[in-house]
């Protein structure tokens, strides 16, 4: 059980109004640099940033007409989505615009004034290599179970999943299996928790979580909490705030979130605020962003931390959005 935050310390309260400030000024803060050198994440900001905010129990703290403008400047004729205005049109960047499209129930906004979900579903269909299965992010051909993955959760998203192979792509998955139990980016390449994530949900999306080896799998993503309470991304290497989601998320799929120490995770995330300004960061005292902040607050909402929406530990989307668009 987790303790009620009204008896924690207040250092190890959630800072939920400084939160909802900091996310609300991202979009304010143009004379700054690095708001420029973040352009080419700007549609995944705004996925992150909106999660957020509707975990938080805010869902209108951004405008949702000015929101469904932006979203829908950054596509293109072929349907798919560029980072900003002016971008090439990317796997990833088109998978948060559908999930920022799904939260906010803009789907009929996309039809009406976007290309469709038909094109967009075509896009996304086209950046699969038939032979083996697996997608690329973009028309220069690189490819990764992440993008595998984006194409699952958007297509199933719009109800278009059967415009790709999925046979051959949980095929593609089965051969990214280590004898660890997790998963790399491509065949032979070494398990990581954000990988095994992609591949996890892929397949249980695909309806195909008979191929996983459950036992193996959730000792090896318990083994990633650290002394600190964190959790870390492949053995050997430092926690971060960031691994509270692709860790825990996974581990939730497989029924195996009790092999981690809940209450010390629940305090690493805490103790990664900024309490005054806002945000999250990867370890306490780093710089934060809206990155860290989305999978800090992901991976309390999956530790049932009081005052939080249910995240859907598949998509990364409120519950309450997914069961409106999947019934489940």
């Amino acid at each position: 059980m987790t303790q009620n935050p009204k008896k924690l310390p207040e250092k190890l309260q959630l800072a939920t109004s400084a939160h909802v400030k900091y996310i609300q000024s991202l979009d304010t803060r143009k004379d700054e640099y690095d708001y420029w050198l973040t352009e080419h994440l700007r549609l995944n900001g705004l996925y992150w940033g909106l999660t957020a905010l509707h975990l938080l129990g805010e869902p209108d703290t951004l405008p949702r007409p000015e929101t469904i403008d932006f979203v829908l400047s950054c596509q293109h004729e072929n349907g798919g989505f560029g980072a900003a205005p002016g971008h090439d049109a990317h796997m990833l960047s088109t998978v948060s615009a559908v999930q920022i499209l799904a939260t906010i129930d803009a789907f009929d906004e996309l039809e009406s004034r976007g290309k469709g979900k038909a094109q967009v579903g075509k896009y996304i269909a086209n950046l699969q290599n038939r032979q083996t299965g697996t997608f690329a992010g973009d028309e220069w051909g690189e490819e990764d179970t992440r993008f595998l993955y984006g194409a699952f959760n958007a297509l199933s998203l719009l109800g278009l999943l059967r415009l790709v192979d999925v046979d051959k792509a949980v095929s593609h998955i089965a051969a990214c299996a280590n004898i660890d139990g997790g998963y790399g980016v491509s065949p032979g390449a070494e398990s990581h928790s954000g990988q095994i994530f992609t591949c996890v949900a892929a397949l249980t999306i695909a309806g195909r979580q008979d191929l996983i080896d459950k036992e193996r799998l959730g000792r090896w993503l318990s083994e990633r909490q650290t002394a600190s309470g964190g959790l870390n991304g492949r053995p050997e290497k430092m926690e971060d705030v960031c691994y509270s989601w692709w860790v825990l998320s996974s581990l939730e799929m497989i029924g195996k979130t009790h092999w981690v120490d809940k209450q010390q995770l629940i305090n690493f995330i805490l103790r990664c605020q900024d309490t005054e300004k806002g945000g999250i960061s990867d370890r306490p005292g780093d710089m934060v962003d809206v990155w860290h902040t989305l999978f800090g607050i992901t991976g309390l909402s999956l530790l049932d931390y009081p005052g939080l929406e249910p995240v859907d530990e598949v998509y990364c989307m409120p519950k309450s959005a997914i069961t409106r668009i999947l019934g489940r």
